[in-house]
């Protein structure tokens, strides 16, 4: 008889996006006369920029020819593009990366699940709530939890965002291991001080501990004197991981690239107290089970790094956030409270009730999708996402139902 992961069991019935899914699909069947209108999942809706187009397009075209077909590529990643990331995401900020310590992959998503396999199954853990739930779903998968009791697992230390800090949690009074940070943030697009992340860079250092750092909303911040990377804080590639996309950055969230860094200097330890390097680890575990991101996808990343490819991208991000600002004047008008849309492409508006009541309330009266907040974890309860990827066509007209609806 073969058994199952039991782990599995533990999960809650369905995923978050799931559940948004089947309730659209539902109201939909039933009012095909009624258009609806998605600020709910943060899917990009514009065009890739010009200039990866272009340099998708050579980069096919190279396959093919004998001359400049590709095979099997490296598993980390092509030089081309590492060496671009390096010197433009991270030289450029005075951060100390080298392109060896850059793995590509197929986005950030995965790789933000795949990182824990390396860590042991005992490891203590700190994550987020609010939260993008892969983050702990993936934890649940691999054993590292207790059952979910009142809408939270066991053997998790959950770091509250809640109103009153500002949606930035502080340092836990506890020792853990392995932290979960998500700045800009993804739900409640809060973003953290230097100040705020040296504290954490303090805390990993005291504790011995690894800061698992995703940074995937980074471009979106428009604050000079918010960080873009964990490793503007000194003593970062120590005890830090960092976690970027091409997804939301570039509108690559259905070509798929992104990339992770593993610094060579970060140690973890056995179970007798010896040393190791967590990039050999993520190499060996990279290597083994992922053959590296398609060479044209590559090409087309690299292109992001270019002059043109850095003013249309930035064009595009503007694009989003002026959608953003709409949205946040639009609930402000209401009288919602929010964060967000500054720095970030979520709002977290603060709806004052129970938040998949409003996600219907949107949804029946006005055919527009939010994320009830509650579906990242306790303390999104009473808040819904809404996103401000769409077109300026369709963010106008859902605020103008909004605002009808809540009248």
């Amino acid at each position: 008889m073969i058994r199952i992961n039991e782990n599995y069991t533990k999960l809650k019935a369905s995923y978050l996006f799931s559940d948004i899914a089947k309730r659209v699909s539902a109201y939909t069947a039933a009012n095909p006369g009624k258009p609806v209108i998605r600020l709910g999942i943060g899917d990009v809706t514009e065009p890739l920029p010009r200039v990866c187009v272009d340099a998708l397009h050579a980069a096919t075209d190279e396959m093919a020819a004998r001359a400049t077909f590709k095979g099997y590529g490296p598993e980390q990643g092509y030089a081309f593009l590492r060496e671009a990331v390096a010197q433009h995401d991270y030289a450029a900020r005075g951060c100390k990366i080298d392109a060896d310590e850059i793995f590509i992959s197929d986005g950030s998503k995965c790789d933000c699940g795949n990182i824990q396999e390396i860590f042991a199954q005992d490891v203590r853990l700190a994550i987020p709530d609010p939260v993008y739930p892969v983050y702990v779903d993936t934890n649940v998968m691999a054993g590292r939890t207790g059952a979910n009791v009142d809408g939270r697992y066991q053997g998790v230390t959950y770091l509250e965002s809640t109103p009153a800090n500002g949606y930035v949690p502080a340092v836990p009074a506890v020792a853990t291991d392995l932290i979960y940070l998500c700045f800009p943030n993804n739900p409640t697009g809060a973003v953290a001080t230097k100040a705020q992340l040296t504290a954490w860079v303090e805390y990993a250092r005291r504790n011995r501990a690894v800061i698992l750092f995703d940074s995937a909303y980074e471009a979106y911040i428009r604050d000079p004197a918010i960080p873009h990377s964990i490793y503007e804080i000194e003593g970062a590639r120590e005890v830090a991981i960092e976690f970027r996309s091409f997804s939301k950055t570039a509108g690559f969230t259905g070509t798929r690239c992104a990339y992770t860094v593993v610094p060579k200097t970060l140690m973890a330890y056995d179970a007798a107290g010896n040393a190791h390097a967590l990039h050999a680890l993520w190499n060996r575990r990279h290597t083994t089970k992922f053959n590296g991101v398609a060479y044209p996808i590559q090409k087309a990343a690299a292109a992001v790094y270019t002059e043109a490819g850095r003013k249309q991208t930035s064009d595009l991000i503007d694009f989003y956030l002026a959608n953003a600002r709409l949205i946040r004047e639009a609930m402000n008008r209401l009288g919602f409270k929010c964060i967000g849309g500054d720095n970030a492409p979520y709002l977290w508006i603060n709806t004052g009730r129970d938040s998949w009541e409003f996600f219907d309330l949107l949804l029946n009266r006005a055919q527009v999708v939010c994320t009830p907040g509650a579906g990242f974890g306790k303390c999104g309860e009473g808040h819904v996402r809404i996103s401000a990827f769409n077109s300026r066509e369709n963010v106008e007209t859902a605020l103008t139902r909004i605002a009808a609806a809540l009248r």
